[in-house]
């Protein structure tokens, strides 16, 4: 659906409803940024910025599990001696560690937080990906001023995509939705934020509920077409399911 990942200099936006999987998305991404190279991956590190205190160090132990896990069993299959070795020196305690975690408490320190990691990235050149779970959180909590809300949100959302060209790195922005009410009275889920911040990300996925399983669908590409694929949560991360139109 996104051409084969998240891409650097790019903001990817992911929204929806509590349960949906944000989280368990943004751990599987960073750990799967850490993939070596040789097995086609990026052997990156992520930053990770949790504003609603849901990452769980025991669920990204079991994702980096199974992933290394199957990175073994494609060097087994290979029977190709350096992927075979490369495989065994991988560790779970080492793809843990390089998850540069942050807690933010409030909206201040989220804002503080982006304006520092630029320097950070120049510190730790080897992070590929920052994610930020979730976006909405604290502003849609602290704020009653709607448009300094909006100069606020519109500056930090500059700020990272700056970060992402300067840095060439990818950045991720998990976004809760809200309730609007339509003409006529009738009222349908839409991302959080408002409008106007619908135009900050680059791209923009939709993850929803369709007859008891979880669907993406990409809602805005500059260059990918709009497409739906079908997930699931399983006890090793998260997982493709088939294809949808």
């Amino acid at each position: 659906m996104l051409g084969g990942g998240v891409a650097p200099c790019e903001i990817t936006e992911f929204c929806g409803v509590p349960g949906i999987g944000k989280t368990q998305l943004g751990m599987q991404l960073a750990v799967d940024v850490q993939i070596p190279q040789a097995f086609g991956g990026v052997a990156g590190q992520a930053v990770y910025i949790d504003t609603e205190g849901s990452f769980m160090a025991e669920r990204a132990e079991e994702i980096a599990d199974a992933c290394l896990e199957h990175l073994r069993r494609i060097a087994t299959s290979s029977q190709d001696a350096d992927l075979v070795r490369m495989a065994g020196r991988l560790d779970v305690e080492r793809v843990l560690a390089n998850i540069h975690y942050f807690r933010v408490h409030d909206s201040t320190q989220q804002i503080a937080l982006v304006h520092v990691l630029p320097e950070f990235l120049r510190a730790h050149p080897e992070v590929r990906v920052v994610i930020v779970d979730s976006v909405a959180f604290h502003f849609r909590q602290d704020f009653t001023d709607m448009a300094k809300r909006t100069r606020i949100l519109a500056g930090m959302m500059q700020g990272l995509m700056n970060l992402a060209n300067d840095r060439e790195v990818a950045v991720v922005v998990m976004n809760q939705v809200t309730t609007k009410i339509q003409a006529g009275g009738e009222a349908r889920l839409v991302p959080a934020l408002g409008d106007s911040f619908a135009h900050a990300s680059t791209n923009r996925v939709l993850l929803f509920w369709q007859e008891c399983r979880r669907h993406a669908h990409l809602y805005k590409s500059p260059y990918l077409p709009s497409r739906t694929v079908a997930y699931e949560l399983t006890s090793q991360g998260v997982r493709g399911v088939g294809m949808s139109t």
